[in-house]
């Protein structure tokens, strides 16, 4: 299996315009890479009002561990919560920081 190229801003950019359905190959690869990188407490979303609310959480390992709510962000728009997460992830695996 092939590893995502960290240096291709456009995977980035196609993330941030579509943040949930069909992705290109090479976005599926590093979502799927970000996602493994993500450590023991992955940064999961909640859905705290059904369609309307998000915040984000962490999970320990192992089905049926109790979520961990992080202070701060309440997010009333989807995308933006997945682009949080998105940031989040890229932040931890790669060190750097993705701007607004």
């Amino acid at each position: 299996m092939s590893e995502p190229d960290l240096t291709r801003p456009e995977l980035i950019a196609e993330f941030r315009r579509n943040p949930v359905g069909r992705h290109s190959p090479d976005l599926r690869l590093l979502l799927n890479t970000l996602r493994k990188a993500d450590g023991e407490e992955p940064y999961v979303l909640v859905c705290t009002k059904p369609h309307r609310e998000w915040r984000l959480a962490r999970k320990k390992a192992g089905r049926g561990q109790a979520l961990t709510l992080l202070d701060g962000a309440i997010f009333t728009d989807a995308d933006a919560a997945e682009w949080a997460v998105f940031k989040l992830r890229w932040a931890r695996m790669t060190g750097r920081e993705i701007g607004e």
